[in-house]
């Protein structure tokens, strides 16, 4: 019976594909099916970075894959599919190498690019974003206070980092901090192990348990000016970066919402209660009917704006739409399949669980959804609710 219905796409999305990006997803799928699907839920419980999938996930060779000349609806889909599969791996990809990887492509030199882009396209080393504060999440912008100050042929970095995905094993962070002799924002390739970085994990997460979020202090930390990302030269390069992952979290809450309804689904297929499949139930088929709604609405909008990618007219304020608009239906859709589940939707044996938890900080990251709301809002009126 489970064989004959239709797939969580129910508008052919992927047939917008080329014919190759096609045969590549599926062959991602397949992986992903294989190599973390079956793992993920323990992953999880144990909080634990599965460090020996690295090679693995290397060998898909999809790192930036715009700059491998693939579309931006086929990268979209490969990040929904990848949070289809497991959240948490999904966002150590995009940290990696829609922030980090992407970074060395378009700001790093040549001296820069030369010396770590293949080993980091290849996982053969591993990145990280410091950028969010202790105290400074959304306004960071204007109130970023770890420091850099030159010296000679070198830079000193003061400061605090928090919440930094991959910080705890990474080789490399892409850190920023303010110029205190011009009050620009400068981005360094910061090695992690140099004296006077200090890295602790953050415990007690209730989401995305297997990335490794850390705490980052710098005393007194010497970069050498060959590791000052060259083509950095304010905040508005830090936009450009975040303009990407940001709309890749808007494909994340596609993927929270492909995982909820294909187990949600599944569960009401197979769960009998008063001697029937509970998806029998008109009030079961009015949830998984809105869950496909929101699922189907959501990708509808991301498509949408790969196509503006393509043309290169996205803008933030799109991004922010498409962040806030996918991730509240993302919210509503994981509640609905957590509820369809009754008492076995809070254990993570039926992986509903996670995926309900994990969609609390798909919600939160890339900007809170109140955030992105207000800039969409601001464009709307001409009057900022914000500073």
């Amino acid at each position: 019976m489970e064989s004959q219905l239709p797939t969580a796409d129910l508008l052919g999305f992927e047939s917008l594909l080329a014919a190759h990006e096609r045969e590549k997803l599926h062959d991602v799928r397949d992986f992903l099916g294989k190599e973390v699907s079956p793992y993920a839920v323990e992953w999880w419980n144990r909080a634990e970075f599965p460090s020996g999938i690295l090679p693995k996930l290397a060998s898909l060779n999809l790192s930036t894959p715009v700059q491998q000349g693939y579309s931006h609806l086929f990268s979209g889909l490969v990040i929904a599919e990848l949070t289809r599969a497991d959240t948490s791996i999904a966002t150590f990809f995009m940290v990696h190498h829609d922030l980090f990887v992407e970074a060395l492509h378009t700001f790093g030199s040549e001296e820069q690019k030369a010396r770590l882009l293949q080993d980091a396209m290849d996982l053969r080393i591993t990145g990280a974003f410091a950028l969010t504060e202790p105290l400074h999440g959304s306004d960071v912008a204007g109130g970023m206070a770890t420091t850099a100050t030159r010296d000679g042929d070198s830079w000193v970095l003061n400061g605090a980092k928090r919440w930094i995905g991959n910080g705890t094993f990474c080789d490399y962070m892409l850190l920023w901090a303010r110029d205190t002799a011009t009050g620009a924002v400068r981005g360094f390739i910061l090695d992690a192990s140099l004296p006077g970085v200090t890295r602790t994990a953050i415990d007690n997460k209730i989401a995305l348990r297997t990335v490794q979020n850390a705490d980052i202090t710098l005393t007194d930390v010497r970069v050498p000016e060959a590791d000052r990302f060259a083509g950095i030269e304010s905040f508005n390069d830090t936009r450009q970066l975040l303009l990407g992952s940001r709309i890749l979290v808007g494909w994340q809450a596609v993927g929270q919402q492909l995982a909820a309804f294909d187990v949600a689904r599944q569960y009401a297929v197979e769960r009998h209660q008063f001697g029937r499949p509970i998806a029998g139930f008109q009030l079961v088929q009015d949830q998984l009917v809105t869950m496909m709604g929101n699922t189907t609405a959501s990708l509808a909008v991301m498509a949408r704006i790969a196509q503006l990618q393509e043309d290169g007219a996205s803008d933030m304020v799109q991004a922010a739409f498409a962040k806030s608009f996918t991730t509240a239906r993302m919210r509503e859709t994981v509640a609905l399949g957590r509820g369809i589940l009754g008492g076995n939707g809070i254990v993570t044996d039926y992986a509903m669980a996670k995926i309900f938890a994990d969609a609390e900080a798909v919600y939160t990251y890339e900007g809170s959804y109140e955030i992105n709301s207000l800039i969409v809002g601001r464009a709307l009126t001409g009057i900022s609710a914000f500073a």
